[in-house]
């Protein structure tokens, strides 16, 4: 696991808009109405934060589409965190998580909240530098993925427990030859499968005199797509299957991929 981080260029899309009762917006709603949209330190004041992310909307022209008593969490597709120069997070405005719990993570070091990720040793050793670097005036993004067995946005391990991969699907090992049985399972499984992806943007916080305030706001908007229709090329199924079959043990087991990974191969091959 590497930081992996790129400039945010300028005109880049950073906020989309969160139509009203799509199945998004359920979903996000569902979690402000519980009252868990919103983790915050005592005495931290989100107010800079929140205005950063004002003047990237109103930059877009997208500002005067929302009122502004609507939840945050209603207003952008987007879910939002504030990392502060010491590394800290001390605020989230977190609906979406993916298998891990927003409220765990309130106050924590970038290094402590990565203390689970499998494989991410120089993430966690330059978790200070990346902080200093990611506050320190420039906006920056990566991209992260995964394969799921579940459509569903909302991935709170305590709200919703992990979907199952689909059973009954075959034991062929990811070099054996497929046959038809074979090649008609994989399709199977691959069909019941989802592609995650997040796009993860740090927003430098500036203050009202514009000075910096020596924070980012962490941006990660969440996209769900089934997996046959994500790869549509044999260089995208390519690309997934090197990564997915170069993935060790642990970050197998780290993203719930351990059961999934040779019917996956399998039917990576064959759009190859």
């Amino acid at each position: 696991m590497q930081p992996g981080l790129q400039r945010l260029q300028p005109g880049d899309a950073v906020l989309h808009p969160l139509p009203a009762g799509s199945a998004l917006w359920n979903e996000k709603q569902a979690v402000v109405q519980a009252g868990q949209d919103l983790h915050c330190l005592s005495g931290f004041d989100a107010a800079d934060a929140i205005n950063t992310i004002a003047a990237y909307a109103q930059s877009a022209g997208l500002a005067a589409d929302f009122p502004s008593q609507n939840p945050l969490a209603l207003q952008w597709q987007e879910d939002f965190a504030v990392l502060q120069a010491d590394g800290t997070v001390p605020w989230l405005c977190v609906c979406l998580p993916s298998h891990w719990a927003p409220e765990d993570k309130l106050g924590q070091s970038l290094a402590q909240i990565h203390a689970p990720v499998a494989d991410a040793d120089s993430l966690r050793a330059a978790s200070g530098a990346l902080a200093r670097l990611v506050t320190g005036g420039e906006a920056w993004q990566r991209a992260v993925w995964s394969i799921s067995p579940s459509n569903r946005y909302d991935q709170h391990p305590r709200r919703h427990p992990r979907t199952p991969w689909p059973s009954g699907i075959g034991a062929l090992g990811e070099t054996a030859e497929l046959g038809v049985q074979g090649g008609q399972n994989a399709q199977a499984f691959a069909q019941a499968c989802w592609l995650r992806t997040e796009r993860q943007m740090f927003l430098p916080v500036r203050r009202a005199d514009g000075s910096l305030a020596g924070q980012s706001v962490f941006c990660i908007h969440v996209a769900l797509q089934p997996l046959t229709q994500a790869v549509q090329t044999p260089a995208t199924a390519q690309a997934l299957y090197e990564s997915l079959r170069s993935m060790s043990d642990a970050v197998l087991a780290y993203k719930g991929l351990g059961a999934a990974r040779a019917p996956l191969l399998q039917w990576l091959r064959t759009q190859t």
